[in-house]
């Protein structure tokens, strides 16, 4: 079926009003699951009063466990099935919550992986262009998101005569794992998606 020109205008308005809100609630997921300072940056200042109202109400109903938000993850499963509902809508196509929830679950991890990919290639390029005695707090920021996760392959890869593979390490298996974790969660939403 063919859609018109009126359908994909909204549909990208929906992708886009979605996109940017649950990245902005991920973000913050991420930055409080790896104990990022919120205080001192004005920019995750900013993060935090955009995302705060709905995560406050759910904060009543919903608690953290350890460093893990949940009222964050279920405020982007909530935000990524509307929105995929009304696309689907849109569309004619009347999908299972099942579907739904998987499609849902599978977009939102492929969305972490591809923030951390990016994470460390603007670490990586930060550090080729400013010197270490300068400080910018982006560099901290990413340092705090990416280090946890690189630390693990720097221990097993040390650097080759100064040249640290563990950034390339990392974003492979990443990438691997979008393909491999993610797709076999897209293909099983995808079978169970429509209703009838």
């Amino acid at each position: 079926m063919l859609s018109s020109p009126f359908i994909t205008a909204l549909v990208f308005l929906i992708n886009t009003v979605f996109g940017i809100y649950i990245l902005l609630i991920m973000l913050r997921f991420l930055l409080q699951w790896f104990q990022v300072g919120f205080r001192n940056d004005p920019m995750l200042r900013l993060l935090l009063r955009l995302t705060n109202l709905p995560l406050q109400l759910l904060y009543n109903f919903i608690p953290g466990w350890r460093d893990i938000d949940f009222s964050a993850i279920v405020l982007m499963l909530a935000l990524k099935m509307i929105e995929l509902s009304l696309i689907a809508w849109l569309y004619g196509q009347s999908p299972s919550i099942i579907g739904l929830f998987l499609l849902s679950m599978a977009n939102l991890l492929s969305l972490m992986i591809y923030i951390f990919i990016f994470a460390i290639i603007i670490q990586v390029i930060l550090s080729w262009i400013t010197s270490p005695d300068n400080y910018n707090p982006l560099s901290n920021i990413l340092f705090s998101l990416n280090e946890p996760i690189l630390r693990p392959v720097r221990r097993k890869i040390p650097p080759l005569q100064g040249l640290d593979l563990s950034p390339l390490v990392v974003i492979i298996i990443l990438q691997l794992a979008d393909i491999l974790l993610v797709g076999v969660l897209r293909q099983l939403a995808q079978s169970r998606f429509l209703v009838g």
